[in-house]
């Protein structure tokens, strides 16, 4: 089959623009992030230093991150009591990761399936899969050392995660993938910095936060691309399934059973971070870069953007 008549061919989209300017042509873009990955990714079994005990006194997530954090009942907790809630909200969003990372991977190979597999694109596709692969090992393996055991999310969500996989279109794909990602790479960036907070925890968010600003960039661009040029019918699917995944990503965000494992009541935890202005001021500012984002390119419209207000990540 000639190039001309190939399936593979992509539309010269060049000349295509949004409210952020004109698109970036789609193979300069992977050829430089692939360039990036060459020199700039990480072997978590070899880096870090997994055999290292953790040190006493030492927070396992920045205490201002945790979810109790200026509460009533935070003030009542014991230092001990809150590190230790730390440690099982670490695991938790750990747990949260893997899920979310193991669902992306999918929709990346969904993506590609009909493109050019010699293209950069899609090679910088395959390489972001081995990085995601790797970065769920390195969350499992942290679990495993917490001695926290893993905090799935909920069963109903867990099968709502099937449900994307299969019917998710590519923009509705690449929303979600920013979604799950800057919310946690903003926390990350604030971890690992931070010396009151355990070094191998401080090694996993480093990782993680400088593979991952490569994947952002790829998603970012790609969802531009596409709200430029799906059909109309797509791009308002986006916009429900965007504001939908927002509202579930934020209720699975910390497993309320870190709760019961640090001897609080589960009600009354989960009550006073609902109730918590500092909590909502937290996850707000952590998805404020992806919502003013999200809203120049046109996915913040409509229903979906009051499911994003009831997520309690859009102010």
């Amino acid at each position: 089959m000639s190039r001309a008549t190939s399936p593979f061919t992509e539309p010269d989209l060049t000349l295509l623009r949004d409210a952020l300017g004109p698109l970036r042509d789609r193979e300069r873009l992977a050829e430089r992030l692939l360039e990036s990955s060459r020199k700039h990714s990480h072997d978590p079994d070899t880096e870090l230093d997994w055999d290292a005990p953790f040190e006493d006194g030492k927070w396992y997530w920045p205490p201002e991150l945790v979810s109790l954090h200026g509460t009533p009942l935070w003030h009542r907790m014991s230092e001990e009591q809150r590190i230790a809630l730390s440690r099982h909200e670490a695991a938790s969003l750990a747990s949260l990761g893997i899920w979310f990372e193991v669902i992306l991977m999918q929709l990346l190979v969904r993506h590609i399936y009909d493109k050019s597999l010699t293209s950069h694109h899609v090679g910088y596709a395959l390489t972001e899969i081995a990085d995601e692969c790797r970065h769920s090992m390195m969350f499992a393996r942290l679990i495993r050392k917490s001695g926290t055991g893993e905090y799935p999310v909920p069963r109903v969500y867990h099968n709502l995660g099937r449900v994307l996989k299969t019917v998710s279109t590519t923009p509705g794909s690449f929303a979600a993938t920013l979604l799950g990602e800057e919310i946690l790479d903003w926390m990350q960036r604030l971890t690992f910095p931070d010396e009151r907070v355990q070094p191998l925890v401080r090694g996993v968010t480093r990782i993680h936060v400088v593979e991952e600003a490569r994947h952002v960039r790829y998603a970012r661009e790609e969802l531009r691309r596409q709200m430029v040029t799906a059909p109309r019918w797509e791009r308002e699917f986006t916009r429900l399934s965007c504001g939908e995944a927002a509202r579930v990503f934020s209720t699975c965000f910390v497993n309320p059973a870190v709760y019961d494992a640090v001897g609080l009541d589960r009600r009354e935890a989960v009550a006073q971070v609902r109730a918590s202005g500092h909590r909502r001021e937290v996850m707000q500012s952590g998805a404020r870069r992806l919502t003013d984002f999200l809203d120049d390119i046109g996915v913040l419209r409509g229903p979906g953007r009051r499911l994003w207000r009831s997520s309690g990540l859009l102010a």
